[in-house]
């Protein structure tokens, strides 16, 4: 299974944003932040293999406070494990913004209207392209949820799966997070753009968010701001608040402290029957 896996350089140094950080990204494999000063955008793609292929995919953004990348945990592990569920994962690279807020936004957009308009070659069904996200990186996804465009090639996600997201930039955000998106000194016009609960539409799309409640890094409220806009217009949404886990366990059940997240094997069903009914049921309603 390992053997499909597909590497793009999204932009091919054709950025409509500069970032200005410049030289190579700093790799630290056993560092929390594994990657930094991330200057070019990359979608590492895990297909599943044929016979087991459900046409279902989601772009994943792994957390790390908009400073650099968790990649590994919020990144790679879960897209081989949703490659043996027949969901193809595609981990996004995407450059961190060094006080240029658009540039994630800006990469994430390009990665799903990319993995759209090549879904066929992709085996992926175009209308079953999902967000996922973890910490900012749901922070990222739930931008991408809210603050799309339907011009042309669409770039709204199907569907979205949040884990432990920032999503307030407000008074519940995680100050570092937003620092390093928005700087010192955000304006409040700013700071309600990049709120996700205040940019919640009709059509966001159905939304799985997992948080757990001893969180100590984010605040979990973040998860029920966002999980009530959604419910002002019925989205479909579910929210499932572990007792245990505090913050960034991956689908190896292991926290960024070295704790054991305690419900793995719970979140996996979760998610996997929660997709399973989006591809079916949701994506019924809304084409």
């Amino acid at each position: 299974m390992m053997k499909n896996i597909k590497t793009i350089n999204l932009w091919e140094g054709k950025f409509p944003t500069q970032s200005g950080l410049t030289g190579h990204q700093i790799s630290d494999p056993d560092g929390v932040l594994e990657l930094t000063n991330v200057t070019e955008t990359e979608l590492i793609i895990y297909s599943p293999d044929s016979s087991l292929n459900t046409g279902i995919a989601t772009v994943i953004c792994p957390g790390g406070a908009y400073a650099g990348l968790a990649i590994t945990s919020q990144g790679h592990d879960f897209a081989i494990w949703l490659s043996s569920i027949g969901i193809t994962g595609i981990v996004l690279k995407y450059r961190m913004p060094n006080g240029n807020k658009e540039i994630p936004l800006d990469d994430l957009q390009k990665a799903i209207s990319y993995v759209r308009g090549n879904a066929a070659s992709l085996g992926i069904n175009e209308n079953k392209i999902g967000v996922t996200g973890f910490s900012a990186g749901g922070h990222l996804a739930a931008l991408a949820s809210t603050l799309f465009s339907e011009v042309g090639l669409s770039n709204r996600p199907d569907f979205s799966i949040l884990f432990y997201p920032v999503i307030s930039m407000g008074r519940q955000t995680q100050s570092d997070t937003r620092k390093n998106l928005l700087g010192d000194n955000p304006s409040p016009e700013t700071i309600e753009k990049y709120s996700c609960e205040s940019q919640v539409l009709p059509n966001t799309p159905a939304t799985l968010i997992l948080v757990s409640d001893d969180d100590t890094v984010v605040n979990p409220v973040n998860s029920t701001l966002y999980y009530q806009a959604l419910k002002q217009y019925d989205i479909p949404a579910a929210l499932h608040v572990f007792p245990q886990g505090d913050h960034a366990w991956g689908i190896k059940g292991v926290n960024m402290f070295g704790g054991k997240f305690d419900y793995t094997e719970e979140m996996k069903s979760l998610i996997i029957r929660w997709i399973m009914r989006f591809a079916t049921e949701y994506t019924c309603a809304v084409n």
